[in-house]
């Protein structure tokens, strides 16, 4: 067994790891290119089984490109969508006919009749008839050439959910709820999700030629490495792809860094034993053995196949102590540093004393909820603290929440007689919208994102307020990239980039702290992370940038691993409640808001539950106990 073997011996499909989606997308579309132009030299039809969601867009993109740019045609491509929801118009919004003609059909010269959709118009008993119809359709045709896939949550392919047998068939199924909370986003609310959807079934899935599983981002690690690791199980549909005699799980960094030869390499293989993967592993070692660190001993790094580790830095007591130190000197109160103390093992620098802080908060109540205890204290021990809001938010907020509000104004003005005509009439459009013109599919109007914006941007002002900062110290930077009026946003552009900048040259911070959330399911903050990470390498030819430190937190979704944190802010009840009572400013974002997501707990509870989980993995390494910790990981430019 070679190298590479031995490496991915616990993979039961071959995988690809790509440095990041955008290499990975050009890998997939290239080979989809040379498919098409492959059967125009036969003058056969190539035939794809095509998915939709954010994972593919990439590769539409590049295929896009390759027919603009380089010729490529799609005149003898044939087409077969996975999935669609049930019932579905198919110019809504949310339709993945609409999907498709936004993202490659109305782009290349693939004929109308060649590309195929499940029908959400249908009558229910009609669709039974048209799933065979469409089986028989795509064996008419020659059968699936490529089949592109994502995986969902639950490890779904197309819309067969868990307990989906490899023998199911095309066919009518209900959605898994924390599939349509996944979705609740494009919807405007969960309450807008369809709970049905038509999808192709396993076993065709199954008979394609070739299978393309695409996965991105740290979110989807742990439903990866299930598919590609474990075992064959109706609970997990994607594991059937193991059976498949030609199917590749395409992935980048993120969506591979839980499979066992990423995670934990010295388990399939001899490793470097860097200074990083040696904390990982020790962490890793104490975590599996249930004892503090300073309690592991020989026969547990041996028994645990890392006694090369001890023959390279050994004996135990000495990695032991070694690691230990390392995460206690993580642990500080002082997040803007200490001043007057020696810094040498602070994760911050003592001086200057009073440092200018930028917390760029990519939605308005980040900043609260992924790093509230640190942003109070940062404040009450005297640094200069600015917010950068960087989008409105204004999708986030309800139709309902939104009509109060402008219910509100209505009133007022009537009750008081104010000449505010305008706004007045504003208000009352807005109304009217919300109340009965408004169908699930339809984007917001401008007032409406306006209102919705308006809300928001109080919330966080609120809690400005709240933890003392000067109103002038609250930047709301509306990038525009963010204002679509739907979930679908554009990608971060030249203006964007400049408005941070800006901010930075303005303020000119000795830190800057930014979310680096990439769990986060709708993308905005990787966006708004591009934005800074571009901003940044821009401005750091100027004196002052030499004298700045990013500090990188993550947000409600997931947090840094224990090996990679770098600071520890701890917090004592009282500060998690203060933490909490911030949180509660954004009312708008209590109640069923649109991006909850798969977890039914309120954002306040994620929050205290991830950091007080963080302080208790500290405790449980034979650190001190705290009530929580807020975690941070330094971005070196």
């Amino acid at each position: 067994m070679n190298n590479t073997d031995l490496a991915r011996r616990y993979e039961k499909v071959p995988t690809e790891i790509f440095e990041n989606s955008v290499d990975a997308s050009k890998k997939v579309a290239k080979e989809i290119a040379d498919l098409i132009k492959a059967k125009q030299k036969e003058g056969k039809k190539a035939v794809l089984g095509l998915a939709t969601g954010s994972t593919p867009k990439k590769v539409y993109a590049e295929l896009r490109r390759l027919h603009k740019e380089e010729g490529l045609s799609f005149a003898n491509v044939v087409t077969f969508n996975l999935d669609e929801y049930y019932p579905m118009q198919p110019d809504a919004l949310q339709s993945y006919v609409y999907f498709m003609k936004q993202q490659l059909f109305d782009h290349v010269d693939i004929k109308p009749e060649n590309y195929n959709i499940p029908d959400g118009t249908l009558k229910k008993e009609e669709i039974a008839a048209f799933c065979d119809q469409y089986e028989a359709k795509i064996a008419a045709a020659g059968g699936i050439d490529i089949q592109l896939l994502g995986i969902g949550g639950t490890g779904h392919i197309g819309f067969n959910e868990p307990g989906s047998q490899i023998t199911s068939k095309t066919r009518l199924i209900a959605l898994d709820y924390s599939t349509r909370a996944a979705a609740a986003a494009d919807f405007f609310g969960l309450a807008n999700v369809p709970t049905k959807a038509i999808t192709l079934g396993v076993s065709a899935i199954m008979s394609a030629k070739r299978v393309i599983l695409l996965a991105w981002m740290e979110g989807k690690a742990g439903v990866v490495k299930k598919a590609v690791e474990g075992p064959v199980t109706e609970r997990v549909p994607a594991s059937y792809l193991q059976q498949h005699p030609n199917a590749v799980f395409i992935l980048d960094e993120g969506a591979a860094s839980k499979l066992t030869r990423i995670d934990t390499p010295w388990e399939v293989d001899t490793v470097e034993w860097t200074n990083f993967n040696v904390k990982k592993a020790v962490t890793r070692l104490s975590q599996k053995e249930k004892k503090p660190i300073l309690k592991l001993t020989d026969d547990d790094y041996n028994e645990n196949g890392m006694s090369d580790l001890l023959a390279t830095h050994g004996p135990a007591h000495t990695v032991n102590i070694s690691v230990f130190n390392q995460l206690q000197h993580t642990i500080t109160g002082w997040p803007g540093g200490k001043p007057g103390a020696e810094d040498i093992t602070r994760p911050e620098r003592a001086n200057p004393a009073k440092k200018r802080v930028i917390i760029f908060s990519p939605h308005p109540d980040d900043d609260i909820i992924s790093m509230g205890g640190t942003f109070i204290r940062l404040h009450e021990q005297g640094h200069d603290v600015h917010i950068g809001y960087q989008t409105s938010g204004n999708i986030a907020v309800a139709d309902d929440e939104a009509y109060r509000f402008a219910d509100f104004v209505s009133d007022y003005n009537q009750k008081f007689s104010l000449d505010n005509k305008p706004a007045d009439g504003i208000f009352k459009k807005v109304k009217d919208f919300l109340k009965g013109k408004k169908k699930s599919s339809d984007k917001d109007t401008d007032e409406v994102r306006q209102i919705k914006g308006m809300i928001r941007k109080g919330e966080a002002k609120a809690t400005c307020r709240y933890v003392g900062l000067p109103d002038e110290n609250a930047h709301f930077m509306n990038l525009p990239f963010y204002e679509t009026g739907q979930v679908e946003k554009k990608p971060i552009g030249e203006e964007d980039i400049q408005i941070i900048a800006d901010l930075i040259d303005k303020i000119k911070p000795h830190q800057i702290f930014a979310a680096g959330d990439l769990a986060d399911p709708h993308g905005t903050h990787k966006v708004c992370l591009d934005g800074i990470f571009a901003a940044v390498n821009r401005l750091k030819g100027k004196d002052y940038m030499k004298d700045c430190w990013v500090w990188l937190y993550r947000g409600a979704w997931a947090e840094w691993d224990i090996h990679e944190i770098e600071m520890a802010v701890p917090m004592s009840p009282t500060q998690v409640l203060q933490k909490r009572y911030g949180i509660f400013k954004h009312q708008s974002q209590k109640d069923g808001v649109v991006f909850q997501g798969s977890d039914s707990r309120e954002f306040w509870q994620r929050a205290e539950d991830r950091n007080s989980e963080t302080a208790e993995l500290y405790n449980k390494l034979g650190l001190a106990e705290y009530a929580a910790m807020e975690a941070f990981v330094r971005w070196k430019y």
